[in-house]
């Protein structure tokens, strides 16, 4: 369990949060709820609704859809962003690979949040087009890769 100044100190430090004014980050970590959970715990799954935010304080966890690894995140990472601003099902499932500590914000946290300080949103937008691009990335680079090697010539011996 994180004192409120350990609390402050970490929430600073991600990377959504990073920018905003201390007085905001001060009312931030007090709303939160410190979860924790085993190793092999699915924290949520795709296609169940969700309307919070996790940030995952210690330990790490896998995103996955059904047997495909999506990615694995750790300290300071966060997930299940998406929730907070639609009414669409998780897009993934998101499981521990060890005992986790996670903070968590609901969708109303965020939403009273938001009126007082406009900038986390932004923030979150940000953070969201990053990971888009990202798969983006990935996934071009992954077909490049696929479509080099079926153009290859065999070699002749």
């Amino acid at each position: 369990m994180l004192t409120s100044v350990e609390r402050l100190l970490f929430i600073r430090a991600v990377p959504i949060f990073r920018e905003l004014r201390d007085d905001f980050l001060v009312r931030l970590a007090s709303v939160m709820n410190e979860l924790s959970f085993p190793t092999n715990h699915t924290i949520f799954t795709e296609g169940k609704e969700g309307r919070s935010l996790y940030i995952v304080v210690s330990g790490k966890v896998k995103v996955h859809l059904e047997d495909r690894e999506l990615a694995h995140l750790e300290q300071g990472a966060c997930f299940g962003e998406m929730s907070l601003f639609d009414a669409e099902p998780r897009s993934a499932s998101v499981t521990t690979l060890e005992n986790c500590e996670c903070l968590v914000l609901t969708q109303i946290q965020l939403y009273d949040a938001i009126d007082e300080t406009p900038e986390i949103a932004i923030n979150i937008i940000r953070l969201l087009s990053r990971r888009i691009r990202e798969f983006n990335q990935r996934l071009n680079a992954k077909e490049s890769s696929t479509s080099s090697n079926s153009n290859r010539i065999p070699e002749m011996r």
